[in-house]
């Protein structure tokens, strides 16, 4: 497991298993802090699944209406798809991110 780190995105990530030798599937950790919104952005060719383990939070993908998130949520997220998160409680918003394939940076992209 790599140490925690602040993301341009907004966030703070923990990659707990990423590795070219099992190329289907990473988890991340992912903190958000109360009051933070998630830059807009997309990953191409990877669906990426938010599995909210602590705190309350507001999910917008794509053209979906926003949407109240707590502990045992899921959100599936497509590829290519925009997505964001604000933190809207008064402690930190923290879930697993699971993509399947793995996460690749070269796979992530800003949008506005």
């Amino acid at each position: 497991m790599k140490p925690e780190f602040y993301s341009d995105e907004g966030c703070y990530i923990t990659e707990l298993y990423n590795t070219p030798a099992d190329p289907v599937v990473s988890v991340a950790r992912v903190r958000v802090m109360p009051g933070i919104t998630t830059r807009w952005h997309s990953l191409a060719a990877i669906t990426e699944r938010y599995l909210i383990i602590e705190g309350n939070g507001i999910v917008e993908t794509g053209d979906l209406l926003p949407h109240e998130v707590g502990p045992g949520d899921e959100v599936v997220i497509l590829p290519g798809v925009p997505q964001r998160i604000c933190n809207d409680g008064e402690e930190s918003l923290v879930f697993l991110a699971v993509c399947t394939p793995r996460f690749e940076p070269e796979a992530y992209a800003e949008n506005s």
